[in-house]
């Protein structure tokens, strides 16, 4: 088994005893260096970066491979990357780039493992007579028809 294969394999193991948590990203560079970002439904702690770096690093031999490891939580200003992550986030405010139009910024309101619906407030046109009225928009949208989504923290 390669070092790869090693590294995925204890990972994977950690987190199948900490249900809660979910892999974002795994980077394992040319020098051996890990770099593993996590996110949680409850959020992640400084107590669970700590247990996934330790039941790696404890079933690893330094003897045998010199690396470094990162474990990290994704930050507040990170993109959504993951379906759990929009679940966790319904009721926060996003920013979602789209591919051809305008950025939205709105709500999130509902999501799952397919798609995710925001809905934000408008000025239009009054449909009679001159002003504008304030109206409510939804949209559900696939997360393949977006670039990046990001939670708006004020």
């Amino acid at each position: 088994m390669n070092f790869r294969s090693k590294v995925e394999t204890l990972l994977e193991a950690s987190l199948e005893e900490e249900k809660t948590l979910f892999l974002i990203s795994l980077k394992i560079g040319s020098d051996n260096s890990i770099r593993i970002i996590l996110d949680g439904d409850q959020g992640v702690t400084l107590k669970d970066c700590m247990n996934v770096s330790r039941a790696i690093e404890h079933n690893l031999d330094r003897e045998e491979y010199d690396f470094s490891l990162e474990v990290a939580s994704a930050g507040v200003g990170s993109p959504l990357l993951n379906s759990r992550q929009f679940i966790k986030n319904i009721g926060r405010k996003l920013q979602v780039d789209l591919e051809d139009t305008n950025p939205i910024e709105g709500t999130l309101t509902a999501a799952d493992d397919q798609a995710f619906t925001l809905e934000w407030k408008q000025r239009e046109p009054k449909p009679v007579g001159k002003g504008k009225v304030t109206v409510t928009k939804q949209k559900t949208l696939s997360y393949a028809d977006i670039n990046i989504a990001k939670v708006l923290v004020k």
